[in-house]
Formats: structure tokens, sequence, C-alpha cells
């Protein structure tokens, strides 16, 4: 190879390069520039049904005796008898004797004042007998003039009809003593605590138990004071009394790993407003609340047992039910019109709870709303329903039906 050769080989190459990349770069091919695009986001959807509702206001408390009383003594003695009811938890009658105070002190006694009863009525007569005498006497030899109270006995027949008054006053009140060693509750009930027992001694004043009435239970439920516009009902804390007064209310309770329900009745308001809370308490009464339902067994309706209480309120006309999940905020709603498309929409909102929402306005029949929780949303934004992407899965192709 001669030298000119060998010098001009390198730039032989590196024009042969250029070349060969050139062609390259002619021949390679051309990319398509493609637009990405997203699909819009799935929605689940719900058609609106305007509908008539019973507003329900939920609270919750504890069952109380409508009465509870001490049993206390009003005489003195020794407890010689108590009945097998007189115990924590048991029920008796209505005047029935629970424990019996030892009355013989008091049976002596109504002896020792029937006596002097009987002495006082002979003093009386004497007095009567005397004080005829003297009147005939003085009709005799007081030659028409006017006698003397003392001469005719006027006084002395007064202070014998008033210790006659007396005896007999004496008398009643040693048998009402005697009457109050028997120990009974004027109501139907049932012994909360017991402080005495048999052998023992008591004085006036001393209580014996603590017990409570079992015709009525009452629970005192706390409501937020706006949410008595949903009752039916006025308060008035002037009289303590709501009108009208047959608001129903249901009460559930866990026992025994099932749940219980009872009706009780609201019969008043307490009369002020928690200023802390600011809650409203009313009263809610159930009748027989030991009894049991002809439908088989219930456990009681025991004072000290925590229940959840729905109240029956007003009715309202033409509202809307939507899960809670639908709104946006507090008043604010999303829309879905024809297109699909998102819109928010303005709604006044009269009650809520833990999974509804009750619209009164904003929302017409038959209009559909975003149920779904989206991050981001945009007026007018395009959405796919939920809905209609499950039905066009499930519906059969039109070739395949025969």
């Amino acid at each position: 190879m001669s030298k000119e050769i060998k010098k001009a080989l390198p730039f032989l190459i590196i024009i042969a390069g250029i070349v060969i990349a050139g062609i390259m770069i002619r021949s390679r091919p051309k990319i398509e520039k493609k637009q990405v695009s997203f699909p819009p986001p799935l929605v689940r959807s719900m058609i609106i049904r305007l509908q008539d509702v019973v507003l329900r206001v939920t609270s919750q408390g504890t069952v109380s005796p409508r009465t509870e009383s001490e049993l206390i003594s009003q005489v003195a003695g020794q407890v010689i008898d108590v009945s097998p009811r007189f115990a924590s938890g048991g029920f008796f009658r209505k005047n029935e004797a629970l424990i019996r105070i030892d009355p013989r002190d008091y049976q002596f006694a109504i002896s020792r004042l029937e006596a002097e009863l009987a002495q006082s009525k002979l003093r009386l007569r004497q007095e009567e007998a005397e004080a005829e005498v003297a009147r005939e006497e003085w009709s005799r030899l007081g030659k028409g003039q006017q006698p003397n109270p003392l001469v005719i006995r006027e006084p002395q027949l007064a202070q014998a009809r008033a210790a006659v008054e007396a005896a007999e006053a004496a008398l009643k009140q040693a048998e009402l003593n005697l009457e109050r060693t028997r120990i009974k509750a004027p109501f139907d009930g049932r012994v909360r605590a017991k402080n005495v027992d048999l052998g023992e001694y008591v004085s006036p004043g001393i209580p014996l138990a603590t017990v409570y009435a079992v015709d009525y239970a009452e629970v005192r439920l706390p409501v937020p004071d706006d949410q008595m516009a949903h009752l039916e009902c006025c308060i008035d804390f002037r009289s303590s009394i709501l009108s009208p007064l047959e608001i129903e209310t249901v009460l559930k309770a866990d026992y025994g790993g099932e749940e219980h329900y009872w009706t009780g009745e609201i019969v008043r308001v307490e009369g002020e407003i928690d200023p802390s809370t600011r809650m409203v308490t009313l009263v809610s009464r159930v009748k027989d609340p030991y009894g049991r339902r002809e439908s088989g067994n219930r456990p009681p309706l025991a004072v000290g047992m925590f229940v959840e209480a729905e109240i029956k309120g007003r009715r309202a006309e033409g509202v809307a039910m939507i899960p809670r999940s639908a709104l946006r905020g507090t008043d604010r709603t999303l829309i879905i019109d024809e297109e699909n498309r998102l819109h928010f929409r303005d709604v006044e909102v009269i009650k809520t709870d833990a999974e509804t929402a009750i619209i009164s306005k904003g929302l017409s029949d038959g209009e559909r709303i975003c149920v779904s929780q989206l991050e981001a949303v945009v007026e007018g934004m395009h959405v796919r329903l939920a809905d209609e992407e499950a039905a066009s899965v499930s519906r059969p192709r039109k070739e395949s039906i025969r």
C-alpha cells in the first residue's frame, strides 16, 4: 500500500461513517405523537325520591323509679316481725306490712286512755245533772233575774266536755300509734335498701328502708335544644308540661345478648336547659316496667338499666333522604346531569344522623346525585356511573339472545 493511501485511509473511514449515519437517520421510523387521555372517575349515584317522613329524635338515658321514698318509723319500739318480702330487691303490695314493731306499749296506752275517757264521760254526765238541778232551783228562787253562769255550772260543764274531747283525741292518737307499729308503703313497690332487721330497736325518724314504686318507670332523655323543633310539642317552662302529651318513645336495651324494646310516652320536660350542654331534658314514662308481654318473656325494664331512646317527632312532607356521605360540607351536594357531569347544589338539611341526611329544599324528584367521596371535584366534571357500568357488564349481548 502506497504511502498516500495510508494517509487518506482515516479520512475515508470518517467519511464512510458520516454517510452511513446519514443513511440511518434518513431511514429511521417516524414517531407518532399520541395525546394521553384519562377515563372519567367512576362514581356511585342514586335517584332522588321525595317522600313524607316521620322525624325521629334519638337520645339515651338511665331508668329511674317514678317514686322513691324512705320508710321512716313514726313510733319507737323493737322490731318483732319482718316480712319475707322485706329484702333488697323484694317486691311488695300496697299497704302490705313489711315490718311490725312491738305493739304492747301502745295497746296498754289504749287501755289506759279508754278508762280515762270513760271517767271523763262520767264526769260530764254528773256535771250535766248538777247543771240541770241548778237551773231548776234558779227558776224557783231567782225571781226572774238572769242567773250567774257559775250558779248554773256552765263553766264546769264546758270543762267536762273539753275533758271528754281531750280524752277522745288522746285515744285516737294512741290508736294511730298502734297502727303505725305496722310499717307499710302506700304503693306497689320494690325494696332498694334494707336498714333494719328482726330484734333491732327503732326510734321515730330513723330510716328503715329505701323503696320505690313499680307501677311506672321513668327515663330522663337529654335532647339538644335545636332538635326540639322536630317534635310535635310546645315547651312551656312555666308548667313543665308538653302539649300534646302523647309523644311516643321507643326504648331499646341489650339484655342477655339480645335487643329488647319498650314503648313509653313523654310526660314532661324538666325546668331548665343545661347551660354547659345546651340540652333540654325530657322525661319518658313506661307503664308496668316489670310486667311481661303476651307474646313471650321479656326482661324487666329495671331501675339503673341504660337504654337508647327514639322519640317520635313531627311529619315532614316532600323531603329527600340521602346518605350522609352525599353531603359536601354541611349544606351542599353534587348533582349529576343527563350528560353525566357534576354540578354543586345548595340544599337545606333539616336533620342528620350517623348514616342519613334529610333534605327539605334544594332537590327535586327524579334528580340523580353523587354519593361517592371524591377528593377533587370541579364544576362540570365528567364522571362514569357505577350502576351503568355494572349494567353494561352484566347485560347479555344481542346476538346471544334467541
